[in-house]
């Protein structure tokens, strides 16, 4: 039959058997107890996210394989940052926080493979226009200033892998 995958959405570290992954797990037949147990280990790092989470299975032989995708960009920020919530409206209220141009780019290295580039200024500056529409400052300017500051070049130390 070949090879089946269960696409979820669990909090980092906390998957449990309760619905929908546990009544999903036992409909594919597989050892609910273990699938978890892999899944907790494996997301531990986002405690407190929604992370994107495939379980690719065999139905055969019932063997499995976990991958973990990343959180949305928001969530990072909103991780990194320590807050619960964001602006509702934007640049409407005053800033709920300031992302420094280092933390930016941690952001951007955990993103890496999702942002489709290899270019490292490219990748801040897709997690710095993302601070746009969350109503967050970047090293206390309006993000859009910084994303001309660093076409000029002014970041250029600080932004490398």
């Amino acid at each position: 039959m070949g090879k089946q995958s269960l696409k979820l959405l669990v909090e980092g570290g906390k998957a449990t058997p309760a619905p929908p992954l546990g009544p999903a797990l036992s409909q594919a037949k597989l050892n609910v107890g273990q699938v978890i147990a892999k899944i907790n280990e494996k997301t531990k790092s986002f405690a407190g996210m929604q992370v994107p989470v495939e379980v690719i299975y065999d139905p055969s032989d019932k063997t499995f394989d976990i991958k973990v995708g990343t959180p949305p960009v928001s969530a990072l920020i909103k991780k990194e940052l320590k807050k619960e919530k964001l602006a509702k409206t934007p640049w409407k209220e005053p800033p709920v926080a300031d992302l420094t141009i280092k933390q930016a780019l941690e952001i951007a290295k955990a993103k890496r493979d999702k942002l489709n580039t290899d270019n490292v200024k490219k990748a801040v500056k897709q997690i710095i226009a993302s601070c746009v529409s969350l109503g967050v400052t970047v090293e206390g300017k309006n993000p859009k200033d910084v994303l001309k500051e660093i076409d000029e070049g002014k970041y250029d130390k600080e932004l490398n892998w």
